[in-house]
Formats: C-alpha cells, structure tokens, sequence
C-alpha cells in the first residue's frame, strides 16, 4: 500500500474554474501553480484535477483527442510538468483525471476506425457489423463514415467507446477481451499511464473504471482487466495510486484500485447524507443515516483491509454541497467527511461554502452540473479574483450573489467555514484515530434518529465522534464516561444514567 495516502486530504481543482493567468477567462495551469500555497496552507497535501488534455471539449475534457499533450487552453506540458514538480517541492501529490473508457470522435484513432479499408484501428472502438445494427440497449454512431456498421458510445453521442472486450461474445462484432483489438487498447493504456508516469504525476483517478469490458458478468471482466493494470503498475511505478470512479469498493479494490469514491448515484446511499430532500445533514433533522451506514459497513467488510473508501464533499458532477447543506450545517457535515476512514477530498470552493449558481445555461456539456462549476471566489475584486477577463468570456458566470462567499473574506473572520475546515484537516493528521486506515465502529445510527456516533481507533488510540446536524437535541445510549473533548462545535453534552444528550447543530471528539 502507498505510505502517502495514510494521512492524504485531496483537493479536488476544475482546472477552466479555478484560476486564470492570461485573461481568456478560462482557467490554467499557471494559476493552479499561483494557487499551491493556498492549497497547502488549508492543509491538503494531494490534488486531484479533472481532465486537463487536448480535447473539443463538449464534455468539459472528458472527450480527449490527444492523451499525451496537454490542453492548450491550460498550458504546455512542460507547465503541467512544472505544477508536477512544484507540488513535489512542497510535498504535495497530483492525481491526473485518466478516461480510459471513450475518447472524443475527433480522435486521430476514431477517424482511422472510421475508414473501409482495415487499419491498425479498425478495432480500437466498438463497431457492429451492419449500419443496420447498433448494440442492443445502447447508444450509437451510425451513419457518419464509409465502414459499414454502427458505433457503440459510453455517454454523449460525441464519445466513441474504446475496446475491451465482451466478457461473453455473442455476435460475430463483439470481440473476447484477449483478441486483438481489446488487447491492443490495453497496452495503449498502459503507455499513456507510463507517458504520465514518467513526467512525474503521482497516479490517477480513474473516470467510469467500472465501464470497460462489455456485456460484463457482475464486473468480473472488468476486475480482471485492472488486475492485469496493477500488475504492470507494480512492476514499474509501485508507488502509483489509483483511485476509481466506480462506487462499489468490493469489485474496484479487488481490481487493484488503492481507493473507491462512494458516488451520488449507485447503491451506497450516499445522496441521504447531503443531496436529497431531507438530507442528514440539515438542521430540519428528518434524515436517515441508518442505510448509508449499513451500505458503508457492508463495503467495508468486502474490502478486508485491502484499500479505502472515500466519501467526497462532492465533485464537478454533483450538486454544490451547499445547495443543500447551509450555514453551520456545514461546519457538521466537514467534521463528518474529515473524520472518516479513506482519504478525504474536498471539491474547490466547498471550503468556503460555494453555492449552486442556478439557472444557469449549459456550458461544455455540463447541463444540470454547470452551477457547481462556477469559478472560484478568491476575494471582491473583479470576477472574484478569478480572472481580468470581460464578464462575458469567462467560463462560466459567476455567483451573481453581493454576499457571495471569498476566500479572502473568510481568511479574516476567525468563525469562517473556512477555518473550521482547515482547523479540522489539522485536528485529522494530529490523531492516528482519525486518520485514512484507522478503524471505525458505529455506535448509534438509527432509522430516522440523531444523533450520529462512532468510534475511530488506529494504535492505541480510540476517538469517539458525535454529530448532531439537527436543530434539536438528541439522546443516544453511551456507554463511555466522557471527559472534555478534544475538539467541539456548538455547545456542550450532558451525560447522566448512560445517556447522552447532544445539543443541536453540534459536533464533539471524545477519547475514550
């Protein structure tokens, strides 16, 4: 296992949203490397940014026509590589955004795929036979070359799937994931890994790591394939992370993955905690804790000690978590996410308390998710810091709000979200407890109950965390005298004939 990720708190950086250097109102490298001591000072000590190479970008970047150069909106690899390096000096890690799964149909391989005559990328994508076929219960390409047959895609109709392979071929254009095709597309894989690699990046997160192999039977082939990944990783760049957009930990970690996002869409009941309409964390106090619990334990008994799960603040495809998670419920719902097992990773801006921008257009195949990419609000200047650009170029409107949250206005009010944040990152690294392999024993969760409370433990230390996100005291059976607490928020317990009653709006670290 890789050392680093013991004490890792990521920040997650929207390279087009975060700073821009050169006033085209797109974000850049430049202002990602202007921006590193910020990043340090809150107390991350790892990066994860979204896709950052050549691309048409109608899906933000996650439609690449080139893996190994660098999107000339953000700058050169020689700048990636000098943010590499710059990171480094300060003992910070950068995670690249790899997208294994699609490319853009700008692609040089696409157009080669596209043509009659056979070439060394015919069966680089995913093709039928006849136009008059396309894969069942999927979308396609159809129409748009001289080969004949449709091609199939992983999203939006400009994302041209990759071959892997079908895990059980049953027509004659579905390929075995040994022949040559999906053969080929693996050891391309593992050369822009190793491009990446050799510059200097510290790993990857993996964009829809589970989507790979076709037809797949419970995602065996799938596992398989990034098996056979670790094993080249190992033996070339042991100290590589890999961490999966895949949101069931059991199959990711078994497939070599060091950590698994828990996601707002599949199985984990992740959305119960902040993005639904009566969230956990909301002072309202009619959430649910008790099946994110019973999902999260059930992960976490499958993964057997073999890698970790990360519960984010959210990401650039999720609501802002303070849509619907405000104010002090905010302060509550951090000393939950930077006090759980796995690395942390906290979206920009979610520090200081961002919001959704609503109503908003769709910007580069955002849609919905277009108001949680708004730039990032360094201080009350001009665009909020984030660029010189006229208003009207800037990449995606700002907040319009006049109270809109900065990073500048929260650094001077000492009972900022902001402090509370980074006072909780360090509170984090202080205590083996609490840190990304401590262990982690759930003592009150029930149905429809607050408050919420368990028990980390690494070495000979074992910290008891009580969160209270409702407006109204809560009382919960404890077994545990309680002295004072290391680190607290929102008033004092009581304790009396082995219960504890938490005020509302609280949080509490107790050694026990």
């Amino acid at each position: 296992m890789v050392k680093w990720l013991d004490d890792a708190v990521f920040y997650e950086i929207y390279p087009q949203s975060f700073k821009d250097t050169n006033g085209d109102g797109i974000g850049d490298f430049r202002g990602i490397l202007e921006k590193l001591d910020y990043i340090e000072g809150l107390g991350c000590n790892a990066v994860w940014m979204n896709p950052c190479f050549e691309s048409p970008f109608g899906d933000a970047g996650y439609d690449i026509s080139d893996y190994y150069k660098a999107a000339p909106r953000y700058g050169t690899n020689d700048e990636l590589k000098q943010l590499i390096d710059a990171a480094h000096d300060r003992g910070m890690h950068i995670l690249l955004d790899l997208v294994p799964g699609h490319t853009s149909t700008e692609h040089e391989w696409f157009r080669a795929s596209m043509r009659a005559e056979k070439n060394e990328y015919t069966d680089r994508y995913v093709w039928t036979d006849s136009i008059w076929e396309e894969p069942e219960g999927q979308g396609s390409l159809r129409g748009i070359s001289d080969r004949d047959g449709s091609c199939l895609v992983s999203f939006f109709s400009h994302q041209p799937a990759l071959n892997y392979g079908y895990y059980r071929p049953e027509k004659p254009w579905q390929q075995a994931m040994d022949a040559p095709g999906p053969r080929a597309t693996v050891e391309e894989l593992k050369r822009i890994m190793r491009f990446w690699l050799g510059i200097g990046c510290d790993g990857f997160r993996v964009d829809m790591a589970h989507s790979l192999v076709k037809g797949d039977e419970d995602g065996k082939g799938t596992v398989r394939l990034w098996q056979k990944i670790r094993e080249f990783l190992e033996e070339e760049f042991p100290e590589a992370v890999m961490v999966s957009e895949w949101g069931e930990p059991d199959k990711s970690l078994a497939g070599g993955f060091h950590m698994d996002f828990l996601l707002h869409f599949g199985p984990s009941h992740y959305n119960d905690l902040f993005r639904c309409d009566e969230p956990y964390f909301s002072g309202r106090g009619k959430g649910d804790v008790s099946k994110f619990v019973r999902i999260y334990q059930e992960n976490h008994k499958k993964t057997a000690g073999k890698g970790l799960i990360c519960i984010p603040s959210g990401n650039h495809d999720m609501d802002r978590l303070a849509r619907t998670v405000c104010k002090d419920e905010l302060k509550v719902a951090f000393a939950f996410l930077l006090s759980m097992p796995g690395a942390p990773f906290i979206y920009y801006g979610d520090e200081i308390g961002m919001r959704y921008v609503e109503g908003l257009t769709s910007v580069e195949g955002g849609y919905n998710r277009t108001g949680s990419r708004s730039p990032m609000q360094w201080d009350a200047s001009v665009n909020a810091g984030f660029s010189l650009a006229g208003e009207e170029k800037l990449y995606i409107p700002l907040d319009p709000a006049p109270d809109r949250p900065t990073v500048k206005g929260q650094m001077e009010d000492p009972a900022s979200l902001y402090h509370e944040v980074k006072e909780l990152i360090a509170f984090r690294k202080e205590h083996p407890a609490l840190r990304s392999r401590g262990g982690i024993e759930f003592i009150y969760a029930e149905k429809n109950a607050y408050p919420f409370a368990y028990v980390r433990s690494a070495e000979d230390e074992k910290i008891l965390v009580i969160l209270n996100p409702s407006g109204q005291p809560a009382s919960f059976a404890c077994e545990y005298s309680l002295a004072e607490p290391l680190r607290s928020f929102g008033g004092k317990i009581t304790q009396r004939d082995g219960s504890v009653t938490v005020p509302g709006g609280f949080y509490g670290f107790y050694r026990v």
